[in-house]
């Protein structure tokens, strides 16, 4: 925890308008990436100038606003949900940001959308959905991947609950995240970590 306050002490904080949205999404329940996955997002969209990415789970927009304030200026982002009254909020940040031309909102399901998506090449593919559906997004992804492109999976520690002992009370997204992590780590077209970030961040980079 003292390593942690550190840290939130040395990074500058974010722009007022990721505040206010982060405040918003906390106000109102809303499940929001941690800010400290927020800025590992925008690093890894600038250092790889990430043109093509995927989101899946929009919510009111925290995660997709880091990644596009990060976007070289030809970048586009497709974030899914089905969720209309959620992403008309997140559409409102993003108007305001500036950023709204960069990012198309599909409201539909995500293993829907995923069997038609036409996009191929993608940059990153974020995965923040529902939790039971992790390892089917996974694989509708990685084919949509360039080679040496990343899919990055948020929530795998699941608030230290993935790692505690297995039980017969445990619930399915539980049992659903645990399962994820041995198939992510094993994957046989990645090369693929969990890093400690936020509630456990994902990474894995297409290698086959």
């Amino acid at each position: 925890m003292r390593d942690l306050a550190y840290l939130t002490r040395l990074h500058r904080e974010p722009s007022p308008l990721l505040l206010e949205l982060e405040q918003h999404g906390l106000r109102e329940g809303i499940p929001i990436v941690d800010r400290a996955a927020g800025r590992f997002l925008s690093v890894l969209v600038h250092c790889m100038q990430a043109n093509r990415i995927m989101e899946l789970g929009t919510a009111y927009g925290y995660s997709t606003l880091w990644m596009a304030l990060a976007l070289p200026p030809a970048g586009r982002i497709w974030s899914i949900d089905p969720d209309m009254e959620r992403t008309e909020i997140a559409v409102s940040y993003f108007r305001r940001a500036g950023v709204e031309e960069r990012i198309e909102i599909i409201n539909q399901p995500a293993l829907e959308v995923l069997e038609w998506f036409p996009q191929r090449n993608l940059d990153i593919v974020f995965i923040d959905a529902l939790k039971h559906q992790y390892e089917d997004y996974l694989e509708a992804v990685i084919p949509l991947l360039k080679r040496s492109g990343i899919v990055v999976v948020d929530n795998l520690l699941w608030s230290g609950r993935a790692a505690e002992t297995p039980s017969a009370s445990d619930d399915e997204s539980t049992k659903a995240i645990r399962a994820f992590n041995k198939a992510f780590l094993n994957h046989p077209d990645l090369d693929a970590t969990i890093v400690p970030i936020g509630d456990g961040i994902g990474i894995g980079a297409r290698v086959d």
